[in-house]
């Protein structure tokens, strides 16, 4: 099933989108919002389950044709926004560039970081930003939608809990991390709005690329209408979301809503060491930050700019048939202009 948000009022209207993505129609009589449908979602996924068969077969009377710029993220705000850090090849080149070890227990407990979830941005929209200055990245990620997680969940207990899934782009500002971390307490300043790609899908619509909690697809990045990467999600995700939904209800619970990411996509070279431009042959990557440090380990410094305004970021995944899954992120960064007061 596929799920989505009109791009009106601040939780969206939930939607119903087909498979092939050109249809949709209005659920609000079994949901006004997906996050009321999240909240029951035992009771109300079938219901929507047979308005997805209907759309699919051209026999809803609701249907409309549907545009994706019409569309938010699915969830345009959520009460829990977590990101982990599964991809640790990601982790271990920004490391080895500032010449530092990664400790041991990196490889045995998830990395994760809790996001703001009051406001995201559509998939569609601007990506605002105050200053080139300060190192503004993209992240291409994958993320997952749970219903009600109690704590203490196990990682087996966990995979029943995983709803819908999603794509990221965890918008960074990299030049404010170094200050943020320093003080020992996080990332806030440095990790504004995030988007998610306009469609949600449960789980069964990936088939066979949806094995034990991971998604084995590549992920395709556009930088300004080039290809900047095409990394596969599933082989190097040392933690599935099984085990990171596990980890994030480990001393609380997480409400239905909740959305816990993966991480930038990322993976080594085929001989283990940085991996290769897409324009070297190599499988690229799905953040900026990733590229400048490899040049940093290869060539000693950096020259791949951060984006800067008017540089457009596209994220999408394909099936193996080359069909859009989730529909793309396709967002252009602009400069912020505070509202004028009306006062």
């Amino acid at each position: 099933m596929k799920l989505a948000s009109l791009n009106q009022s601040r939780d969206g209207e939930l939607i119903v989108a087909s498979r092939d993505l050109s249809r949709g129609a209005r659920v609000s009589d079994i949901a006004p919002t997906l996050q009321r449908a999240l909240e029951d979602w035992d009771r109300l996924a079938p219901r929507l389950e047979r308005v997805y068969a209907e759309l699919n077969a051209d026999r809803c009377q609701e249907a409309f044709d549907l545009e994706l710029d019409r569309l938010h993220s699915p969830l345009p705000r959520t009460y829990h926004w977590a990101d982990g850090s599964a991809y640790l090849n990601h982790v271990q080149l920004v490391r080895q560039a500032r010449g530092a070890e990664m400790p041991k227990s990196f490889w045995a407990d998830p990395l994760m970081y809790q996001g703001g979830g009051d406001h995201f941005l559509a998939p569609q929209g601007d990506i605002e930003a105050i200053s080139e200055d300060h190192g503004i990245d993209f992240e291409g990620e994958i993320a997952v939608v749970t219903d009600d997680v109690p704590m203490a969940i196990s990682e087996e207990q966990a995979m029943s809990h995983i709803k819908l899934i999603m794509l990221v782009n965890d918008v960074s500002l990299r030049g404010l991390i170094p200050g943020e971390l320093a003080k020992g307490f996080g990332f806030f300043q440095a990790k504004p709005a995030s988007s998610f790609s306009p469609i949600a899908v449960t789980p069964d619509e990936l088939g066979d690329a949806w094995q034990d909690g991971r998604v084995y697809l590549p992920l395709t990045v556009h930088l300004n209408g080039e290809k900047f990467g095409e990394p596969q999600a599933g082989p190097d995700m040392i933690f599935n979301f099984p085990r990171l939904v596990a980890h994030a209800a480990r001393t609380r619970y997480l409400g239905a809503g909740a959305i816990i990411g993966s991480g930038t996509v990322s993976n080594p070279g085929p001989e283990g060491g940085p991996g290769k431009p897409v324009q070297s042959g190599g499988v690229g990557y799905s953040c900026l930050a990733e590229v400048r440090m490899v040049e940093k380990i290869l060539h000693g410094d950096s020259h791949t700019p951060f984006l800067r305004f008017g540089d457009r970021v596209r994220i999408e995944m394909f099936d193996r048939s080359g069909s859009s899954i989730f529909g793309a992120i396709d967002q252009q960064v602009v400069r912020y202009h505070r509202a004028r007061s009306t006062a």
